[in-house]
């Protein structure tokens, strides 16, 4: 339940570092527009900043609480665990959230490099691209099946 509950706060303050990122980004970008043209000033870009910001707040309060839990795990666990044993418990616990992290920034990695590759195949031969993006995708899914038998 702990680790669950791990991985979820986890998550959700990866989602939301991440829509903060393009919130700011947005923001930004719009600024540098206001500079050039004589637009109106803040809109939903914003307020869904400030909204963004409050959620980041709480997602960090229950990593605090999460902190809290992990400690009385531990001392619980400290009681049935050999030393190594703890020591194996506390090490996934700190390596957890950061191979959340790597996965996290791999998945976007790879999602990048397929976008770049439609945006090739497309600049390439644009009656084709449909075709060859399900030949790429079909060769996609059979390596990763394959590199899944390896491990």
């Amino acid at each position: 339940m702990f680790i669950g509950d791990l991985d979820k706060i986890v998550n959700l303050l990866m989602s939301l570092c991440g829509r903060l990122a393009r919130v700011h980004n947005a923001l930004y970008d719009l600024d540098r527009e206001e500079e050039t043209e004589d637009t109106p000033g803040p809109g939903n870009s914003t307020i869904e900043r400030k909204q963004l910001c409050s959620q980041h707040e709480d997602a960090r309060e229950l990593k605090e609480n999460l902190d809290r839990r992990e400690r009385v795990v531990l001392n619980i666990l400290g009681g049935y665990l050999t030393g190594p044993q703890l020591r194996d418990y506390q090490h996934y616990v700190c390596m957890k959230p950061a191979l959340l992290i790597r996965q996290r920034h791999l998945d976007e990695l790879i999602k990048q490099g397929d976008e770049q590759l439609d945006r090739l195949i497309e600049s390439i031969s644009p009656g084709d691209h449909q075709k060859r993006r399900r030949q790429h995708l079909s060769s996609h899914v059979v390596m990763n099946c394959r590199e899944r038998d390896f491990m």
